[in-house]
Protein backbone atom coordinates (compact mmCIF):
# COMPACT_ATOMS: atom_id res chain seq x y z
CA UNK A 1 0.00 0.00 0.00
CA UNK A 2 1.08 3.67 -0.31
CA UNK A 3 3.35 4.80 2.50
CA UNK A 4 0.66 7.01 4.07
CA UNK A 5 -2.16 4.42 3.99
CA UNK A 6 -3.52 3.45 7.40
CA UNK A 7 -2.41 -0.13 7.99
CA UNK A 8 -1.23 0.55 11.50
CA UNK A 9 2.33 0.60 12.73
CA UNK A 10 5.49 -0.54 11.04
CA UNK A 11 7.20 -3.50 12.69
CA UNK A 12 10.71 -4.80 12.50
CA UNK A 13 9.38 -8.06 11.05
CA UNK A 14 7.73 -6.16 8.21
CA UNK A 15 4.27 -7.44 9.10
CA UNK A 16 2.08 -4.38 9.20
CA UNK A 17 -1.12 -6.43 9.32
CA UNK A 18 -4.57 -4.92 9.32
CA UNK A 19 -5.23 -5.26 5.58
CA UNK A 20 -8.39 -7.24 6.15
CA UNK A 21 -10.74 -8.84 3.65
CA UNK A 22 -13.93 -6.77 3.84
CA UNK A 23 -14.81 -3.21 3.00
CA UNK A 24 -11.35 -2.11 1.92
CA UNK A 25 -11.13 0.07 -1.17
CA UNK A 26 -8.26 1.20 -3.36
CA UNK A 27 -7.43 4.11 -1.10
CA UNK A 28 -8.64 6.59 -3.71
CA UNK A 29 -9.60 10.05 -2.50
CA UNK A 30 -13.29 10.32 -1.61
CA UNK A 31 -15.67 12.79 -0.04
CA UNK A 32 -18.48 12.19 2.46
CA UNK A 33 -21.22 14.81 2.60
CA UNK A 34 -23.63 15.49 5.44
CA UNK A 35 -23.85 17.50 8.64
CA UNK A 36 -20.45 17.17 10.31
CA UNK A 37 -19.45 17.61 13.97
CA UNK A 38 -16.04 17.11 15.55
CA UNK A 39 -14.17 18.48 18.57
CA UNK A 40 -10.84 20.29 18.77
CA UNK A 41 -10.66 20.34 22.57
CA UNK A 42 -12.77 19.83 25.70
CA UNK A 43 -15.70 22.29 25.53
CA UNK A 44 -15.75 22.38 29.34
CA UNK A 45 -12.17 23.70 29.45
CA UNK A 46 -12.71 27.44 29.51
CA UNK A 47 -9.01 28.23 29.98
CA UNK A 48 -8.20 27.25 26.38
CA UNK A 49 -8.46 29.65 23.47
CA UNK A 50 -9.95 28.85 20.12
CA UNK A 51 -13.13 26.96 19.21
CA UNK A 52 -13.89 23.73 21.06
CA UNK A 53 -15.64 22.19 18.07
CA UNK A 54 -16.52 22.63 14.42
CA UNK A 55 -20.02 22.03 13.07
CA UNK A 56 -20.91 22.20 9.41
CA UNK A 57 -24.64 21.99 8.65
CA UNK A 58 -23.67 21.00 5.10
CA UNK A 59 -20.11 19.73 5.14
CA UNK A 60 -17.77 17.40 3.29
CA UNK A 61 -15.18 15.10 4.88
CA UNK A 62 -12.40 14.14 2.46
CA UNK A 63 -10.58 10.85 3.01
CA UNK A 64 -7.64 9.27 1.18
CA UNK A 65 -5.69 6.08 2.00
CA UNK A 66 -7.61 5.79 5.27
CA UNK A 67 -6.69 9.25 6.53
CA UNK A 68 -8.46 12.59 6.81
CA UNK A 69 -7.45 15.01 4.07
CA UNK A 70 -9.89 17.85 4.72
CA UNK A 71 -13.09 18.74 6.53
CA UNK A 72 -15.17 21.84 6.04
CA UNK A 73 -18.16 23.59 4.52
CA UNK A 74 -19.36 21.70 1.45
CA UNK A 75 -18.97 24.57 -1.01
CA UNK A 76 -15.46 25.38 0.23
CA UNK A 77 -14.33 21.76 0.03
CA UNK A 78 -15.84 21.28 -3.44
CA UNK A 79 -13.95 24.33 -4.65
CA UNK A 80 -10.71 22.94 -3.18
CA UNK A 81 -11.28 19.39 -4.46
CA UNK A 82 -13.43 19.79 -7.62
CA UNK A 83 -12.70 16.29 -8.97
CA UNK A 84 -13.44 14.34 -5.80
CA UNK A 85 -16.20 11.74 -5.90
CA UNK A 86 -18.63 12.56 -3.08
CA UNK A 87 -20.99 10.17 -1.30
CA UNK A 88 -23.96 12.09 0.03
CA UNK A 89 -25.13 10.97 3.48
CA UNK A 90 -27.45 13.97 3.94
CA UNK A 91 -29.33 14.70 6.12
CA UNK A 92 -27.38 12.41 8.46
CA UNK A 93 -24.77 13.57 10.98
CA UNK A 94 -21.14 12.50 10.53
CA UNK A 95 -19.07 12.27 13.74
CA UNK A 96 -15.78 10.57 14.68
CA UNK A 97 -15.99 6.89 15.60
CA UNK A 98 -17.00 6.16 19.19
CA UNK A 99 -14.30 5.02 21.62
CA UNK A 100 -15.00 2.45 24.36
CA UNK A 101 -12.46 2.68 27.22
CA UNK A 102 -13.53 -0.50 29.03
CA UNK A 103 -15.30 -3.62 27.77
CA UNK A 104 -15.02 -7.42 28.15
CA UNK A 105 -15.44 -9.25 24.86
CA UNK A 106 -15.91 -12.74 26.45
CA UNK A 107 -18.81 -11.40 28.51
CA UNK A 108 -20.81 -10.93 25.31
CA UNK A 109 -21.90 -14.48 26.19
CA UNK A 110 -23.55 -13.51 29.49
CA UNK A 111 -24.66 -9.88 29.12
CA UNK A 112 -27.79 -9.09 31.17
CA UNK A 113 -27.30 -11.81 33.80
CA UNK A 114 -29.84 -11.46 36.60
CA UNK A 115 -29.70 -10.79 40.27
CA UNK A 116 -26.18 -10.44 41.65
CA UNK A 117 -23.67 -7.79 42.64
CA UNK A 118 -20.04 -7.85 41.55
CA UNK A 119 -18.32 -10.71 43.41
CA UNK A 120 -21.26 -13.12 43.28
CA UNK A 121 -21.92 -12.15 39.66
CA UNK A 122 -18.33 -13.04 38.72
CA UNK A 123 -18.57 -16.45 40.36
CA UNK A 124 -22.05 -17.29 39.08
CA UNK A 125 -21.89 -16.02 35.53
CA UNK A 126 -18.57 -14.59 34.33
CA UNK A 127 -15.99 -17.19 35.31
CA UNK A 128 -17.91 -20.19 33.88
CA UNK A 129 -18.28 -18.38 30.54
CA UNK A 130 -14.64 -17.26 30.42
CA UNK A 131 -13.43 -20.82 31.04
CA UNK A 132 -14.55 -21.73 27.49
CA UNK A 133 -12.09 -19.39 25.76
CA UNK A 134 -9.15 -21.77 25.72
CA UNK A 135 -10.88 -23.17 22.62
CA UNK A 136 -9.70 -20.99 19.72
CA UNK A 137 -12.73 -21.80 17.57
CA UNK A 138 -15.14 -20.75 20.31
CA UNK A 139 -13.11 -17.62 21.05
CA UNK A 140 -13.07 -16.73 17.34
CA UNK A 141 -16.84 -17.07 17.01
CA UNK A 142 -17.43 -14.76 19.98
CA UNK A 143 -14.73 -12.30 18.86
CA UNK A 144 -16.26 -12.06 15.40
CA UNK A 145 -19.70 -11.36 16.87
CA UNK A 146 -18.20 -8.88 19.34
CA UNK A 147 -16.42 -6.71 16.76
CA UNK A 148 -19.50 -6.74 14.51
CA UNK A 149 -21.59 -5.60 17.47
CA UNK A 150 -19.13 -2.79 18.22
CA UNK A 151 -19.26 -1.59 14.63
CA UNK A 152 -23.05 -1.88 14.53
CA UNK A 153 -23.10 0.39 17.58
CA UNK A 154 -20.72 2.97 16.10
CA UNK A 155 -17.66 1.98 18.15
CA UNK A 156 -14.45 1.87 16.13
CA UNK A 157 -11.89 1.58 18.95
CA UNK A 158 -12.10 -0.32 22.24
CA UNK A 159 -9.92 -1.24 25.21
CA UNK A 160 -11.04 -4.75 26.01
CA UNK A 161 -10.39 -7.58 28.42
CA UNK A 162 -9.86 -11.04 26.92
CA UNK A 163 -9.49 -14.10 29.23
CA UNK A 164 -6.48 -15.86 30.75
CA UNK A 165 -6.08 -17.88 27.55
CA UNK A 166 -3.65 -16.83 24.82
CA UNK A 167 -6.18 -18.11 22.27
CA UNK A 168 -8.68 -15.48 23.43
CA UNK A 169 -6.24 -12.68 22.57
CA UNK A 170 -5.33 -14.18 19.19
CA UNK A 171 -9.02 -14.53 18.33
CA UNK A 172 -9.86 -10.92 19.15
CA UNK A 173 -6.91 -9.37 17.33
CA UNK A 174 -7.56 -11.59 14.31
CA UNK A 175 -11.19 -10.42 14.19
CA UNK A 176 -10.37 -6.73 14.68
CA UNK A 177 -7.51 -6.87 12.16
CA UNK A 178 -9.83 -8.24 9.48
CA UNK A 179 -11.75 -4.95 9.79
CA UNK A 180 -8.59 -2.84 10.29
CA UNK A 181 -9.88 -1.63 13.67
CA UNK A 182 -7.73 0.19 16.21
CA UNK A 183 -8.04 -2.23 19.14
CA UNK A 184 -6.32 -2.47 22.53
CA UNK A 185 -6.52 -5.79 24.40
CA UNK A 186 -4.60 -8.23 26.53
CA UNK A 187 -4.51 -11.58 28.27
CA UNK A 188 -6.04 -11.53 31.75
CA UNK A 189 -3.70 -12.25 34.69
CA UNK A 190 -5.22 -14.34 37.52
CA UNK A 191 -3.09 -16.45 39.85
CA UNK A 192 -4.46 -16.00 43.39
CA UNK A 193 -5.79 -19.13 45.09
CA UNK A 194 -8.70 -19.38 45.98
CA UNK A 195 -10.05 -16.14 44.52
CA UNK A 196 -9.15 -17.03 40.94
CA UNK A 197 -11.11 -20.22 40.16
CA UNK A 198 -8.98 -23.21 39.25
CA UNK A 199 -10.13 -23.35 35.62
CA UNK A 200 -8.96 -19.72 35.11
CA UNK A 201 -5.87 -19.77 37.31
CA UNK A 202 -2.43 -19.54 35.76
CA UNK A 203 0.82 -19.07 37.66
CA UNK A 204 2.37 -15.61 37.70
CA UNK A 205 5.44 -16.86 35.83
CA UNK A 206 3.41 -18.59 33.12
CA UNK A 207 1.23 -15.52 32.61
CA UNK A 208 4.30 -13.29 32.43
CA UNK A 209 5.84 -15.44 29.68
CA UNK A 210 2.52 -15.69 27.81
CA UNK A 211 2.09 -11.91 27.99
CA UNK A 212 5.60 -11.39 26.60
CA UNK A 213 4.79 -13.69 23.68
CA UNK A 214 1.56 -11.86 22.97
CA UNK A 215 3.19 -8.44 23.13
CA UNK A 216 5.83 -9.61 20.64
CA UNK A 217 3.15 -11.10 18.41
CA UNK A 218 0.50 -8.38 18.43
CA UNK A 219 1.61 -5.01 19.84
CA UNK A 220 1.75 -2.50 16.98
CA UNK A 221 0.90 -5.16 14.44
CA UNK A 222 -1.54 -3.41 12.14
CA UNK A 223 -3.72 -1.28 14.39
CA UNK A 224 -3.45 -3.66 17.36
CA UNK A 225 -2.09 -2.44 20.70
CA UNK A 226 -1.45 -4.52 23.82
CA UNK A 227 -2.60 -3.98 27.40
CA UNK A 228 -1.14 -5.81 30.40
CA UNK A 229 -4.35 -6.94 32.10
CA UNK A 230 -4.46 -8.08 35.74
CA UNK A 231 -8.18 -8.64 36.40
CA UNK A 232 -8.13 -6.91 39.79
CA UNK A 233 -6.15 -7.04 43.02
CA UNK A 234 -8.29 -9.86 44.47
CA UNK A 235 -7.32 -12.42 41.81
CA UNK A 236 -3.63 -11.49 41.56
CA UNK A 237 -0.88 -12.16 44.09
CA UNK A 238 1.70 -9.46 44.87
CA UNK A 239 4.16 -11.48 42.77
CA UNK A 240 1.90 -11.33 39.72
CA UNK A 241 1.28 -7.60 40.12
CA UNK A 242 5.04 -7.05 40.37
CA UNK A 243 5.55 -9.00 37.13
CA UNK A 244 2.82 -6.93 35.48
CA UNK A 245 4.80 -3.87 36.54
CA UNK A 246 7.95 -5.39 35.04
CA UNK A 247 6.14 -5.89 31.71
CA UNK A 248 5.14 -2.23 31.74
CA UNK A 249 8.66 -1.09 32.64
CA UNK A 250 10.25 -3.29 29.99
CA UNK A 251 7.92 -1.86 27.34
CA UNK A 252 7.79 1.69 28.71
CA UNK A 253 8.95 3.30 25.48
CA UNK A 254 6.78 1.12 23.27
CA UNK A 255 3.34 2.29 24.40
CA UNK A 256 2.04 -0.86 26.12
CA UNK A 257 -1.01 -0.21 28.32
CA UNK A 258 -2.16 -1.33 31.77
CA UNK A 259 -5.86 -2.21 32.13
CA UNK A 260 -7.57 -3.28 35.35
CA UNK A 261 -10.39 -2.52 37.81
CA UNK A 262 -10.38 -0.20 40.82
CA UNK A 263 -12.80 0.62 43.64
CA UNK A 264 -15.88 -0.74 41.90
CA UNK A 265 -17.78 -2.35 44.77
CA UNK A 266 -17.53 -1.95 48.56
CA UNK A 267 -17.19 -5.69 49.25
CA UNK A 268 -14.47 -5.90 46.59
CA UNK A 269 -12.56 -3.02 48.18
CA UNK A 270 -12.78 -4.54 51.64
CA UNK A 271 -11.50 -7.90 50.39
CA UNK A 272 -8.72 -6.45 48.21
CA UNK A 273 -7.31 -4.17 50.89
CA UNK A 274 -7.51 -6.98 53.43
CA UNK A 275 -5.71 -9.54 51.23
CA UNK A 276 -2.94 -7.08 50.37
CA UNK A 277 -2.84 -5.39 53.82
CA UNK A 278 -3.19 -1.98 52.20
CA UNK A 279 -4.73 1.29 53.37
CA UNK A 280 -6.14 2.02 49.91
CA UNK A 281 -6.95 -0.03 46.85
CA UNK A 282 -4.92 2.17 44.49
CA UNK A 283 -1.77 1.84 46.59
CA UNK A 284 -1.79 -1.92 45.88
CA UNK A 285 -1.28 -1.12 42.21
CA UNK A 286 1.08 1.75 42.95
CA UNK A 287 3.35 -0.55 44.96
CA UNK A 288 3.67 -2.73 41.84
CA UNK A 289 4.47 0.32 39.65
CA UNK A 290 1.25 0.02 37.66
CA UNK A 291 0.23 3.70 37.58
CA UNK A 292 0.92 6.04 34.67
CA UNK A 293 -0.44 7.83 31.57
CA UNK A 294 -1.36 4.58 29.78
CA UNK A 295 -2.83 2.92 32.88
CA UNK A 296 -6.61 2.66 32.72
CA UNK A 297 -8.57 1.85 35.88
CA UNK A 298 -12.20 0.91 35.33
CA UNK A 299 -14.92 2.27 37.63
CA UNK A 300 -13.34 4.33 40.47
CA UNK A 301 -16.72 4.48 42.20
CA UNK A 302 -15.63 4.55 45.87
CA UNK A 303 -12.47 6.66 45.89
CA UNK A 304 -10.63 8.30 48.76
CA UNK A 305 -9.39 11.83 48.23
CA UNK A 306 -5.78 10.66 48.35
CA UNK A 307 -6.52 8.20 45.52
CA UNK A 308 -7.89 10.95 43.28
CA UNK A 309 -4.75 12.97 43.97
CA UNK A 310 -2.56 9.97 43.16
CA UNK A 311 -4.44 9.40 39.90
CA UNK A 312 -3.88 13.03 38.93
CA UNK A 313 -0.21 13.05 39.94
CA UNK A 314 0.54 9.95 37.83
CA UNK A 315 -1.74 10.99 34.92
CA UNK A 316 -3.56 7.66 35.32
CA UNK A 317 -6.94 7.23 33.65
CA UNK A 318 -10.42 6.39 34.92
CA UNK A 319 -12.85 4.48 32.69
CA UNK A 320 -16.31 5.77 33.61
CA UNK A 321 -18.82 2.90 33.26
CA UNK A 322 -22.21 4.23 34.43
CA UNK A 323 -24.39 1.53 32.85
CA UNK A 324 -22.50 -1.24 34.62
CA UNK A 325 -22.28 0.64 37.92
CA UNK A 326 -26.05 0.95 37.97
CA UNK A 327 -26.80 -2.58 36.71
CA UNK A 328 -24.56 -4.23 39.34
CA UNK A 329 -25.62 -1.81 42.07
CA UNK A 330 -22.01 -0.73 42.57
CA UNK A 331 -22.61 2.97 43.18
CA UNK A 332 -22.27 6.39 41.57
CA UNK A 333 -18.98 7.90 40.37
CA UNK A 334 -18.34 11.31 41.94
CA UNK A 335 -18.12 13.41 38.78
CA UNK A 336 -17.57 16.56 40.85
CA UNK A 337 -14.39 14.98 42.28
CA UNK A 338 -13.22 13.89 38.83
CA UNK A 339 -13.56 17.46 37.60
CA UNK A 340 -12.12 19.02 40.76
CA UNK A 341 -9.00 16.84 40.64
CA UNK A 342 -8.74 17.10 36.84
CA UNK A 343 -8.39 13.33 36.49
CA UNK A 344 -8.16 12.01 32.95
CA UNK A 345 -11.15 9.85 32.07
CA UNK A 346 -13.00 8.19 29.23
CA UNK A 347 -16.29 6.36 28.73
CA UNK A 348 -16.71 2.58 28.99
CA UNK A 349 -19.66 0.33 28.14
CA UNK A 350 -18.29 -2.45 30.40
CA UNK A 351 -20.28 -5.16 28.62
CA UNK A 352 -21.31 -7.60 30.14
CA UNK A 353 -21.82 -5.65 33.40
CA UNK A 354 -22.98 -2.92 31.06
CA UNK A 355 -26.16 -3.72 29.17
CA UNK A 356 -25.54 -2.06 25.80
CA UNK A 357 -22.67 -1.95 23.33
CA UNK A 358 -23.92 1.40 22.08
CA UNK A 359 -22.12 4.31 23.69
CA UNK A 360 -25.12 6.55 23.06
CA UNK A 361 -26.86 4.46 25.71
CA UNK A 362 -23.81 4.74 27.97
CA UNK A 363 -24.14 8.53 27.67
CA UNK A 364 -27.80 8.19 28.62
CA UNK A 365 -26.79 6.54 31.90
CA UNK A 366 -23.88 8.93 32.42
CA UNK A 367 -26.28 11.87 32.35
CA UNK A 368 -28.50 10.21 34.97
CA UNK A 369 -25.55 9.42 37.25
CA UNK A 370 -24.61 13.10 37.05
CA UNK A 371 -28.16 14.20 37.79
CA UNK A 372 -28.20 12.17 41.01
CA UNK A 373 -25.30 14.24 42.35
CA UNK A 374 -26.19 17.60 40.80
CA UNK A 375 -23.63 17.31 38.00
CA UNK A 376 -24.91 18.31 34.56
CA UNK A 377 -23.25 16.50 31.66
CA UNK A 378 -24.06 18.90 28.84
CA UNK A 379 -24.58 17.55 25.29
CA UNK A 380 -21.39 18.98 23.79
CA UNK A 381 -19.27 17.59 26.63
CA UNK A 382 -21.03 14.25 26.20
CA UNK A 383 -20.14 13.96 22.52
CA UNK A 384 -16.61 15.16 23.23
CA UNK A 385 -16.34 12.35 25.81
CA UNK A 386 -17.66 9.86 23.25
CA UNK A 387 -15.01 10.80 20.68
CA UNK A 388 -11.93 12.97 21.27
CA UNK A 389 -12.25 12.82 25.07
CA UNK A 390 -12.02 9.03 25.23
CA UNK A 391 -9.37 8.99 22.49
CA UNK A 392 -7.33 11.38 24.66
CA UNK A 393 -7.88 9.20 27.72
CA UNK A 394 -6.33 6.31 25.77
CA UNK A 395 -3.44 8.52 24.54
CA UNK A 396 -4.73 8.10 20.99
CA UNK A 397 -5.75 11.70 20.28
CA UNK A 398 -2.77 12.04 17.94
CA UNK A 399 -4.34 9.34 15.74
CA UNK A 400 -8.13 9.40 16.13
CA UNK A 401 -10.98 11.32 17.78
CA UNK A 402 -11.57 14.19 15.36
CA UNK A 403 -11.32 15.21 11.70
CA UNK A 404 -8.02 17.11 11.74
CA UNK A 405 -6.05 16.45 8.54
CA UNK A 406 -3.73 13.46 8.87
CA UNK A 407 -5.81 11.63 11.47
CA UNK A 408 -6.99 8.07 10.83
CA UNK A 409 -10.43 8.15 9.22
CA UNK A 410 -12.70 6.31 11.67
CA UNK A 411 -16.18 7.84 11.59
CA UNK A 412 -19.88 7.16 12.06
CA UNK A 413 -22.93 8.30 10.12
CA UNK A 414 -25.83 8.93 12.51
CA UNK A 415 -29.48 8.98 11.46
CA UNK A 416 -31.43 11.39 13.65
CA UNK A 417 -34.68 10.05 12.14
CA UNK A 418 -33.94 6.40 12.87
CA UNK A 419 -37.11 5.86 14.94
CA UNK A 420 -40.49 7.59 14.77
CA UNK A 421 -40.01 9.05 18.27
CA UNK A 422 -36.54 10.40 17.53
CA UNK A 423 -37.64 11.86 14.19
CA UNK A 424 -40.64 13.52 15.83
CA UNK A 425 -38.66 14.92 18.74
CA UNK A 426 -35.68 16.10 16.66
CA UNK A 427 -38.15 17.85 14.38
CA UNK A 428 -39.26 19.94 17.35
CA UNK A 429 -35.71 20.91 18.36
CA UNK A 430 -33.99 24.04 17.09
CA UNK A 431 -30.35 23.80 18.22
CA UNK A 432 -27.44 21.42 17.71
CA UNK A 433 -27.22 20.91 21.48
CA UNK A 434 -30.85 19.78 21.64
CA UNK A 435 -30.32 17.28 18.82
CA UNK A 436 -27.17 15.89 20.46
CA UNK A 437 -28.95 15.51 23.78
CA UNK A 438 -31.75 13.59 22.08
CA UNK A 439 -29.23 11.27 20.40
CA UNK A 440 -27.59 10.71 23.81
CA UNK A 441 -30.86 9.86 25.55
CA UNK A 442 -33.43 8.55 23.06
CA UNK A 443 -30.84 7.30 20.59
CA UNK A 444 -29.34 3.81 20.37
CA UNK A 445 -27.69 1.49 17.83
CA UNK A 446 -30.58 2.05 15.40
CA UNK A 447 -29.16 5.55 14.85
CA UNK A 448 -25.95 4.14 13.38
CA UNK A 449 -26.51 4.13 9.61
CA UNK A 450 -22.89 3.39 8.68
CA UNK A 451 -19.57 2.89 10.43
CA UNK A 452 -16.30 3.59 8.64
CA UNK A 453 -12.91 2.25 9.73
CA UNK A 454 -9.81 3.80 8.14
CA UNK A 455 -12.05 5.29 5.48
CA UNK A 456 -13.81 2.02 4.57
CA UNK A 457 -17.40 1.10 5.37
CA UNK A 458 -17.38 -1.81 7.81
CA UNK A 459 -21.04 -1.63 8.86
CA UNK A 460 -24.15 -0.60 6.99
CA UNK A 461 -27.51 -0.72 8.72
CA UNK A 462 -29.83 -3.28 7.17
CA UNK A 463 -32.99 -1.20 6.94
CA UNK A 464 -35.02 -0.98 3.78
CA UNK A 465 -36.68 2.30 4.73
CA UNK A 466 -35.91 5.02 7.24
CA UNK A 467 -38.41 6.12 9.87
CA UNK A 468 -39.41 8.96 7.51
CA UNK A 469 -41.75 6.52 5.77
CA UNK A 470 -43.08 4.71 8.85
Amino acid sequence: PPSDMVVGHSRADGNAGGTGDFGHDSGAIKGHRGSILHFLRDPADHDCEGPAYEYFEDGILVVEHGRIVACGDAEDVKAQFPQVEVQDHSPHLIVPGFVDCHVHYPQTEMIAAYGEQLLEWLDSYVFPVEAKFGDHEHASQVADFFVKELLRSGTTTALTFCTVHEASVDALFEASSQRNMLMIAGKVLMDADPYAPEQLRMSAGESYEASKRLIDKWHKRGRCLYAVTPRFAITSTPEELQLAGKLLTDHHDDGVYLHTHLNENKSEIELATSIHASDTYLSIYDKAKLLGPRSVFAHCVHMKDCEWKQMKATESVMAFCPTSNLFLGSGLVDLHAVKEHKVRYGLGSDVGGGTSFCQLQTLNEAYKVGQLSGYKLDPLSAFYLLTLGSASALSLDDRIGNFVAGKEADFVVLDTASTPLLRHRVGLSSTLQEKLFLLATVGDDRCVAKTYVAGCCQHQRQVAKSAESL
